[in-house]
């Protein structure tokens, strides 16, 4: 796979909360360079100036990040906000307790809330914290904000102390959405072959902040 074919699997982020006006400048000004799929950001970051992304990047942005506790009807506003805001893309981060209580029904009732909050050309990514999860909560996870108008699911928000991405999440998560749903591997991507992994297991989009360290190679 070249570099050039590569870039397209990249959300080239930024979401470090100390995180710069000059920072997300050089963090589009670097996607542009490199032909990513898209830059992730922080709410407030938004709007962009103008002109600050080629058509072909998409603008990705995080609700209810990083720990997915906010009130439902909360992440709704904050991502409908985002559009109006430029987003095309939203990262929203599911509520953990409801997956540990197994309280499916409030889990689909959120994703749905945000789901109606946005067009239907907005893509949405549940993230799901795969790393916190056992296989059984990750297939269920899935099977339920799939169900409740998911475009993707994410593995994770890259701050959560179980970890990040890894292979064995991303095939079972594949396997569970099947080929119509995309799968964003995120969190400890640095690699060119981690990358390459992830993308071997089925991930369709990747996050990451190393995007020049994994492209260089």
């Amino acid at each position: 796979m070249t570099g050039l074919d590569l870039a397209k699997y990249i959300d080239h982020t930024l979401l470090a909360p100390e995180a710069t006006s000059q920072e997300i400048a050089k963090l589009c000004a670097d996607a542009n360079k490199f032909g990513v799929a898209a830059v992730c950001v922080s709410p407030s970051r938004l709007p962009l100036p103008a002109g600050s992304l080629v058509d072909q990047i998409a603008l990705a942005c995080v609700v209810g990040f990083p720990s997915g506790a906010h009130v439902g009807s909360v992440k709704a506003i904050e991502a409908a906000t985002a559009e109006q805001n430029g987003a095309t893309e939203i990262d929203m981060v599911v509520n953990l307790g409801f997956v540990f209580d197994a309280n499916w029904l409030s889990l689909a009732d959120e994703v749905k809330a945000v789901r109606k909050s946005l067009t239907e050309t907005t893509k949405l990514k549940v993230i799901i914290e795969s790393a916190a999860l056992s296989d059984e909560q990750i297939v269920m996870t899935c099977k339920v904000v799939v169900d409740s108008g998911a475009d993707f699911v994410k593995t994770s928000t890259g701050f959560h102390k179980a970890g990040g991405a890894s292979v064995h999440a991303v095939k079972l998560m594949r396997k569970t959405v099947g080929s119509n749903i995309g799968v964003k591997a995120s969190g400890g991507i640095r690699t060119r072959e981690t990358a390459l992994e992830m993308i071997a297991a089925g991930a369709n989009r990747l996050g990451t902040s190393a995007t020049q360290a994994i492209l260089a190679v």
